[in-house]
Formats: structure tokens, sequence, C-alpha cells
């Protein structure tokens, strides 16, 4: 079973950076993408970024040119970097762990799925907030 636990979420300014950290365990076989995925209150559920195991990258085009996700297989950590950050990234911030998918797949997978339902996510973390202030 896959475990998923992040951090780096906090306060920032307008235009400031933060960098999430995803360290995932359980992990044994085949092919899979990380993603990051943020909900708000008010707000559509967003698929924001998501890497292969082979680097293959996707971004939601809000975030294409700000954010940029890494992925260490070695160390089993997928790291986001976000950079101009703005006060409507601010959000809660989940990492997703996906079987068997690229990812742009995965980016539409995660805004889609729902927890405890039939097309809930292999895994997901708890959450950490990013907070983004004018």
């Amino acid at each position: 079973q896959i475990q998923l636990i992040e951090s780096g979420g906090g306060s920032v300014e307008s235009g400031g950076s933060l960098t999430l950290t995803c360290t995932f365990s359980g992990y044994t076989s085949g092919t899979y993408s990380l993603g990051w995925f943020r909900e708000d209150l008010g707000k559509e559920r967003e698929g924001v970024a998501a890497i292969g195991d082979d680097g293959r990258t996707s971004y939601a085009h809000s975030v294409k040119g700000r954010f940029t996700i890494f992925l260490d297989s070695i160390k089993k950590t997928a790291r986001l970097e976000m950079t101009s950050l703005k006060p409507e990234d601010t959000a809660t911030y989940y990492c997703a762990f996906m079987y068997a998918l690229v990812p742009d797949q995965a980016l539409g997978v995660m805004k889609y799925s729902r927890r405890g339902a039939m097309n809930a996510l292999d895994a997901e973390g708890q959450g950490t907030l990013v907070t983004v202030s004018s």
C-alpha cells in the first residue's frame, strides 16, 4: 500500500516562492505518475502538476512557467517548486500517486477523482496548506 507524506507548505507574500515535498513508501513495481492537486473552498479541485516515472511532466495552464515538479525515484520523493506565487494559488495541496497513468492523464484524474469513490486515487497525502497574501 502506497503512503504519502507531504511537507513544505506555509505562508508567503505574492511573488514569493515555496517548495513542497512528497515522500512515498510502499511502492514495489509498475509504472506510475506522481502529482499534486489543490483544493480551496468555493473552487474546483485542480490538478496542478504531474511527473511520470520516466521523467515526463505535465502542468495546469494556470501554473505553467511558475511551478516545476521533480522526481527522485531513488529517494522516493517528489518536489514541487513554486515561484511567482499569486493569491489565487492559495489552497491545500495534496500529493497523489497513480499507477499506470502518464502525466497528462494524471492531471485529469486528480481533478475528477473523489475520496471514497470508485475513481479514488491510488494514494493521496494528508495535504499541506499554502497561503499567498497580496
